[in-house]
C-alpha cells in the first residue's frame, strides 16, 4: 500500500530533517502543506511531479525532503545538455571495452574467455530510471561491473520505493521527456544486450521533475506530468516572514532581529533586480549564506549586525548592474 506524506491539520510547514556531507549543507527543509499535496497526488495519479521556478527556491531539495518523509530511497540524475535518454536508463563504457579489448588481442588471450570478458553486459551501468524501478537488479548489475549503488545519507530503504529526482530538465533535447515517459508509461525497458526486460518492482516511483524555464516542454510532456509551482512571496511582509521562518528552522541560534533584518535586505535587493531584470534574482539560497557566513563569522549578535552590510555584497548583490542602483 502507498504511504502518503501526513497533512498538518494546520497551515504549519511539515520540517524535514536532512543529513548533510558538510557545513554549507542545508539541513532542514519546510515542506508547504501546498507542497504535501502536490507530492501525495503525484503519488495517487502515477504521474511525475513537474516543479517549477526560479533557481534557488528550494526545487531540487523538496524531492530529497520527500524522500525522507517517506522513507524512500532517493537517486538524483542532473541533466545538460549532452544527455540522452538512454542515459538514464544505463551507461555503456566503450572505451573501457575497447581498451580490454585491445589489451586481450596484444597478449593473445584465449579467445573463449576473452569474449566471455568482453560481454557487453560488463560494461554496463545503471542508469537512475534502473535504480527507481527495480533496485534489486540495478544493484546486482552494478555490483556485476564494480560501481556503487546510489548514497543514502538519510536512510532511505528501497523496499519502501524510491524518489527519483531529474534535476533541469529543460536543459535536455526534446527526446530525453520523450522517453522518460515511455519509459514511465511501460514501466519497463530492456538493457542493451538484455534478453529480459527490467521492469518495475514494487511500489512505482516517486519521479519529481525541476526547470529553470530555460527551454519550453513539448506539450505532450506537459500533459502527462502533475506541475507544482514555487515561487517567494511577492509582498514585503509575507517574504520576509517566510524567510525568517526558514533562517529560524536553519539557524535556531540566530537571533530574530538578525533573520528579520537580513530578510528586508534581500527583499530591497531583489526588488532592484526584478526592476533591472537582472537574473537570478537574489532568493531562499543566498538569503541562507548570508546567514550562514554572518553567524559563521562571529558569535556575538553586535558584530554579526555589522557584519551583515558587509557580507551583502558578496551574497545578495551579485550583479555589477544591482550594486549601481545604490
Amino acid at each position: 500500500m502507498t504511504k502518503f506524506i501526513p497533512v498538518p491539520r494546520s497551515e504549519r510547514d511539515y520540517t524535514v530533517e536532512l543529513k548533510g556531507e558538510n557545513t554549507q549543507d542545508d539541513r532542514i527543509h519546510l515542506l508547504q502543506v501546498r507542497e504535501i499535496h502536490a507530492i501525495n497526488a503525484a503519488l495517487a495519479a502515477g504521474r511525475p511531479l513537474l516543479v517549477r521556478g526560479e533557481p534557488g527556491v528550494g526545487k531540487s531539495q523538496l524531492a530529497r525532503a520527500a524522500a525522507k518523509a517517506l522513507g524512500r530511497t532517493f537517486v538524483k540524475h542532473v541533466i545538460d545538455s549532452h544527455t540522452e535518454s538512454r542515459d538514464l536508463m544505463w551507461t555503456f563504457d566503450a572505451v573501457k571495452r575497447l581498451a580490454e579489448a585491445q589489451l586481450a588481442g596484444a597478449l593473445r588471450d584465449d579467445r573463449a574467455q576473452a569474449r566471455e570478458d568482453l560481454a557487453v553486459n560488463r560494461f554496463l551501468s545503471p542508469g537512475p530510471l534502473w535504480w527507481s524501478l527495480n533496485w534489486k537488479t540495478a544493484e546486482a548489475q552494478a555490483m556485476s561491473v564494480g560501481a556503487e549503488s546510489p548514497a543514502q545519507p538519510d536512510g532511505g530503504d528501497w523496499m519502501n520505493g524510491t524518489v527519483l529526482l531529474l534535476d533541469e530538465i529543460d536543459k535536455a533535447e526534446t527526446e530525453v521527456p520523450n522517453g522518460l515517459l515511455e519509459v514511465l508509461g511501460a514501466r519497463e525497458f530492456t538493457p542493451l544486450a538484455y534478453s529480459e526486460p527490467v521492469r518495475a518492482d514494487g511500489d512505482a516511483p516517486l519521479v519529481i521533475i525541476t526547470t529553470n524555464e530555460e527551454r519550453v516542454l513539448p506539450d505532450a510532456f506537459l500533459r502527462r506530468c502533475l506541475v507544482l509551482h514555487l515561487a517567494l512571496p511577492e509582498e514585503q511582509e509575507k517574504l520576509i516572514t517566510f524567510l525568517v521562518a526558514r533562517g529560524r528552522a536553519h539557524f535556531p541560534q540566530a537571533n530574530t532581529a538578525l533573520l528579520r533584518e537580513a530578510a528586508e535586505m534581500l527583499y530591497a535587493d531583489r526588488e532592484s533586480a526584478i526592476k533591472e531584470q537582472v537574473r537570478p534574482f537574489p532568493g531562499q539560497a543566498e538569503y541562507l549564506d548570508l546567514l550562514r557566513a554572518v553567524l559563521g563569522l562571529s558569535e556575538k549578535y553586535r558584530d554579526q549586525k555589522k557584519m551583515l552590510s558587509t557580507i551583502r555584497e558578496y551574497t545578495l548583490r551579485k550583479q555589477s548592474e544591482i550594486l549601481a542602483t545604490f
